[in-house]
């Protein structure tokens, strides 16, 4: 672990969040002295359930409340910034779209705004996600590809993507954007995403549920090689501020339908059950899939771990979880 991080006072919203976990566990293990923005507490979260919220200072707030922001950026002294917060749930999106909107726009530009403002901090990372570049007939996805969601969810990426190219562009902030696709591992307890409410089914005897048809393609993201790829854009952007505004795919530059993502999962389970594929999901991209090659040539940024690997690291990490609450 890099000693960049070494008692370097480092906020990070949305800590309760799967990719968060990752975020704060790692920035832990590097010394680093972190403080977490935290809207609900949720006791199964990564966050708490490893006791990880034990190394960490906890600021109770709202990602849209900008005071909160400026009085945490001003009384830690904060240097760095990893903005993760956001509703992430496709789903609840369509269901409810301003509630979404204000999370992950309005609170983009609070944050970003808060940071401006403060003379202390030196370097923004941005989770954008590979959603913010819509539907497109040109595939994989590069850094230029414009960014053009139609759906709320894939709409509130592309917004808070361009916020923060523009703070870069007008106000010289440190900015840099990550995009990645969907990211799976240890500590998602959302049920309805596809590798842990797959797991879990298989855990407990059930078949899987596909609530679309199964056919779409789709980048899966170790949350792991996520949290890694964060910190190493942010160590990157201290050292060449010509970063700042620019985007980076991060990608094992593999890409799977949802049926074989479900079908490879069940081999590693070694199970035979078949998923129930009910078609229900509406307002979904078909296919997506990244090119991660800036990232590697600019950033020095390779994958950690290969794709089955990864998946077999999370089917543990679930079978120790319902070993230890006793039942499934």
């Amino acid at each position: 672990m890099s000693r960049f991080w070494t008692d370097r006072p480092t906020l990070v919203t949305g800590a309760t969040g799967l990719v968060g976990g990752a975020v704060v566990r790692r920035l832990v293990d590097a010394g680093a002295d972190v403080v977490c923005l935290v809207r609900d507490r949720v006791p199964n979260a990564e966050l708490h359930r490893s006791g990880l919220d034990q190394h960490v200072a906890s600021v109770a707030g709202d990602i849209r409340d900008q005071a909160t922001i400026e009085r945490i950026l001003g009384e830690y002294e904060i240097d760095t910034v990893l903005h993760l917060a956001a509703q992430t749930l496709v789903p609840v999106a369509n269901r409810n779209p301003v509630s979404t909107f204000e999370s992950n726009i309005a609170g983009t530009w609070v944050v970003l705004e808060a940071c401006r403002r403060s003379p202390l901090v030196r370097q923004i990372v941005l989770a954008s996600s590979d959603k913010a570049y819509g539907s497109s007939d040109r595939l994989p996805y590069d850094e230029d590809t414009p960014l053009q969601g139609r759906h709320p969810y894939d709409v509130s990426k592309s917004c808070a993507d361009l916020i923060a190219q523009s703070y870069a562009a007008t106000y010289e902030s440190p900015v840099a954007i990550t995009r990645c696709g969907n990211f799976f591992g240890p500590g998602d307890l959302n049920w309805n995403r596809i590798v842990p409410g797959t797991i879990r089914s298989v855990l407990r005897g059930q078949r899987p549920v596909i609530r679309s048809d199964g056919k779409a393609v789709r980048d899966y993201f170790y949350v792991d090689e996520g949290a890694a790829a964060y910190l190493l854009l942010a160590e990157r952007l201290a050292g060449d501020r010509a970063l700042a505004g620019r985007a980076f795919n991060f990608s094992n530059e593999e890409s799977y339908t949802v049926l074989d993502l479900v079908a490879t999962l069940l081999r590693l389970m070694r199970s035979d059950l078949q998923p129930d594929v009910r078609g229900e999901a509406s307002n979904e991209i078909a296919a997506q899939s990244l090119d991660a090659s800036r990232a590697r040539q600019e950033l020095g940024w390779s994958p950690i771990y290969e794709f089955e690997e990864s998946l077999r690291r999370t089917i543990t990490w679930y079978e120790d979880l319902f070993a230890s609450r006793g039942a499934l």
